[in-house]
Formats: structure tokens, sequence, C-alpha cells
């Protein structure tokens, strides 16, 4: 097995729970120094599992992992000094301050009392919380709070950061602040991030690179751009002005391409002609004297490539996932 000595590498990553259930069914994939990694899948898919394995609070059912050039199995306490985690239940407590917090985790991290309070404050004034430093915690917005724990996860200045699904529930505004500071750590100080999500916008936005997880196991990888690009092909989606219209609208663009997920309200199909079609689209519709309210051109997305390589839309598919179980402590 390879090793990288400021990254991850994983070769047949197995975890196994009670029921013979497999949440991460053999998976491989190198995380290069420095490099964002988007670890992208629906609710259940298998990501909390496995940061949980990298970061040693899961031991594996079988394969091989290395974080930092050491093993997650038989090096944990060397696997954890390099590492920051950041994981889905910031372990905060409400009746402490953002900067009592700061205090104690780097105190816990064997940081001096003069140095505790200079990172702290360093790190508060990094993620916008230095005016509501001296506040309880229990009055912080969820956004602030995940922020906070952020902060939390870089006090020892790791050079591995694991961050499992950290924008969930933010309004747009913290959520783009915490893509800035993700985006900073890795261009600026050379952390290499491990970023679980599944919404595919920061996937696109972030991730040098994107590996695409469902049901246990890695379904496709590579840059956004070189997974889209393997689509190809854009997609049309004609919403009719009479909602009665909507099953005619879409036998006319079936003839187009294959059906896509959509609007509910319209028909869509990847063109397969390309873009070059839509004006024979347009034409089509025309034809069979159906009046279009909205007519839209979809360049290739990464839920694109989930349709493409499990057959399913990834936007909500989180029903009826299988709940991964939580890590030991």
């Amino acid at each position: 097995m390879s090793t990288n000595h400021r990254g991850i590498v994983v070769e047949g990553l197995v975890r196994t729970f009670k029921g013979d259930i497999h949440a991460v069914d053999g998976i491989d994939l190198e995380v290069a120094a420095g490099e964002i990694y988007g670890f992208l899948g629906p609710n259940g898919a298998g990501k909390s599992t496995t940061v949980h394995m990298l970061t040693t609070l899961l031991p594996p059912t079988a394969g091989r992992a290395t974080v930092a050039g050491f093993d997650i199995a038989h090096e944990g306490a060397d696997v954890r000094r390099p590492i920051g985690a950041a994981l889905q239940e910031a372990a905060l407590d409400t009746f402490l301050t953002g900067r009592e917090h700061m205090d104690l985790q780097a105190g816990l991290s064997g940081l001096g009392k003069a140095d505790r309070a200079r990172r702290g404050t360093e790190l508060l004034e990094r993620v916008g919380l230095i005016e509501a430093a001296d506040r309880k915690v229990g009055g912080y917005s969820g956004g602030m709070k995940r922020r906070l724990d952020l902060a939390m996860a870089l006090v020892h200045s790791p050079s591995i950061l694991f961050l499992d699904e950290p924008t969930t529930g933010l309004d747009p505004q913290s959520r783009s602040a915490l893509w800035d500071e993700v985006q900073r750590l890795a261009t600026e100080d050379g952390v290499t991030v491990f970023l679980t999500t599944q919404y595919l916008e920061e996937a696109d936005v972030l991730a040098d690179r994107v590996g695409i997880i469902d049901r246990g196991r890695i379904v496709a990888e590579g840059t956004p751009e070189a997974l889209k690009d393997e689509i190809g092909r854009p997609s049309v989606e004609a919403i009719p002005r009479d909602p009665a219209e909507l099953a005619h609208t879409r036998e006319v663009l079936a003839r187009f391409g294959e059906t896509v997920t959509g609007s509910p309200k319209g028909a869509s199909v990847r063109l397969a002609g390309g873009d070059a079609q839509l004006a024979d689209v347009v034409r089509a519709l025309d034809a069979e004297s159906i009046e279009i309210q909205e007519l839209q051109l979809h360049a290739p997305t990464l839920d694109d490539v989930f349709l493409a390589k499990t057959g399913r839309s990834l936007e909500g598919e989180a029903e009826g996932a299988p709940a991964e179980e939580p890590a030991a402590a």
C-alpha cells in the first residue's frame, strides 16, 4: 500500500454493521496534500462512516487506510495528532462562551496559556466570531456554531482537516462564509481537506476532485469538470403554459433524447444531438400547437453524473436511505 505523508490513501475499506449492513463496501481513493476532496452522496450513502473510520472513531471491518502516512487501525494516536475534524454534531457546551471553548480546546491540544489566548483570538477573528467571543454559545445561531466548531478543529494547526457536511442547515450567507474559509485553508495554508457533502453546488464550487459514493461504493471520481464532460450533452426543459399539455409535451421531447429529472411542472430530456437540437425542439413543440411558458437549456451537472452512474437523481434521494450508525466514542 502506498503512503501519502500529508494526504490520505484508502484501499478496499469496508465497514459492516449488525445485520450484515455494508455501510462502506470496499472503497479506494487517494487525496493529495493540499487538495480539497469532495465526498458527495445522499444521506445513508456511507460518507460519515468513512470519515469516522479515517479519524479513528470507528475501526474498519476490512481494508486499509493511511492518514498523514499513519495506519488508521494500528497507529490511531499518530493519526489523530495532525488532523482536525468538524463532524455533523458539534460538541459544544451551551453554558460556555466562544472564547472559553477555544481556550479549552487549545489546552487539550497542549498549548500554553499565552499561546491559547493568542490562538483563540486569531481563529475567532478568522471565522468572524470575535464580536460574539464572550457570549454564551447557547445564544449562537446554527451558522455561528458551525463556524466555532471549525475554529476549534483548527486550533492545533492541523495539516489534514475532515469536514462532515459542515454547511447542512446553514443560511446562504453562512454557507458562503464557510466556503471562503475552507478555500483559504487549502490555498494559503496548504491544508488537505476531506469534505463530505450532499450539496451538488458545494462540491462543484470547492472541490479539486470529487468522489461520488452511493450505497457504500464509489461510483465516479474525478474533477467536477471531467465528470460533467463525461456526460457531455446538455438537457432541455419545457414547461407548458397549460398544465393539461404536460403529457403531450413529454411525448414531443422524448423524440430528442432520454428523459431526465426536472421540474414536476415540465418535461426534461438530455439532448442526443447536443444543444444544436434546441431549434428542432422548438419547431416540434410549435408544430404540435403546445404553448410553452418556459424553455431552458441546462449544462451537465454533477446530478447528471450521479443519474448516469446510478439511474437515480442525487437531489432528494435521502428518503428511504439506510441510516449510518453513529461512531463509537
